[in-house]
């Protein structure tokens, strides 16, 4: 009976580790990578053509790397600010119409194949999140971080709903190249990814139509949020004041 070699293993314990003490994830997977390696005694030239295959095999990967530092120069320097001052000096907006117009744009181009056009990265947290927030302060004035928050968190939504819902009428998208291969290995004859592609539509109008409807909600609660917190404020002041 052969011995079972643990030490492979040790690069499970530098990731958790590292990822543990916040440590720069990038850094952490390369030293886990090369810890690894050495550990089942792969040469050092060995090792490094499997990285350079590994990340010649996930260029994807590398273009997210370069967009990313643009990304954060661009806030640096006032990006998330432009956005709400923009939007700010358009009366007629509202945070809903924002999402809705997004939405629309997102789950279309999505349906192209055309999935990072846009992004939690790369559109919602610099551009989409702050016009909507720039939007809802046009309107209601100051906003405490509640609120914030909930437009937030449904700019984050409009953008993976539409783009789960939108991926699919892709053709070449990885799950609908799936279903067509599991048809075919299961003797299932007749259906091409086209028509995978065909019959995702309604499904996918069905979800733009049920989700305007949930964004013309949020616009009818932000206004009840914003009552809620302005009364809540009255009473405190009017309570403190009461107490001296």
């Amino acid at each position: 009976m052969t011995e079972l070699n643990l030490l492979p293993l040790i690069g499970i314990v530098v990731v958790v580790a590292g990822f543990a003490f916040r440590f720069n994830p990038l850094l952490v997977v390369t030293l886990a990578g090369l810890i690894t390696g050495w550990a089942v005694d792969l040469d050092w030239l060995s090792l490094i053509s499997t990285f350079g295959e590994k990340f010649m095999n996930a260029r994807q990967l590398a273009s997210l790397l370069l967009i990313l530092p643009i990304i954060a120069l661009l806030e640096r320097y006032g990006l998330q600010q432009r956005a709400k001052d923009w939007i700010a000096s358009i009366k007629s907006v509202t945070s809903a119409r924002i999402l809705m117009v997004y939405f629309v744009v997102r789950e279309c181009s999505s349906a192209l194949g055309l999935l990072s056009l846009a992004g939690q990265a790369q559109t919602v947290r610099p551009l989409l999140a702050p016009m909507a927030l720039g939007a809802a302060a046009n309107t209601y004035g100051p906003l405490p971080k509640e609120i914030q928050d909930k437009i937030s968190a449904h700019a984050a939504a409009c953008d993976n709903i539409a783009m789960f819902f939108g991926e699919d009428i892709f053709i070449a998208f990885g799950a609908v190249l799936l279903m067509d291969a599991f048809l075919r290995e299961n003797g299932i004859q007749g259906i091409e990814p086209l028509h995978i592609g065909l019959w995702a539509i309604p499904t996918a109008l069905a979800a733009l139509i049920f989700h305007c409807f949930r964004l013309a909600r949020l616009e009818a609660s932000l206004s009840q949020d914003v009552q809620k917190y302005i009364q809540q404020k009255q009473e405190t002041s009017v309570v403190e004041g009461e107490m001296q």
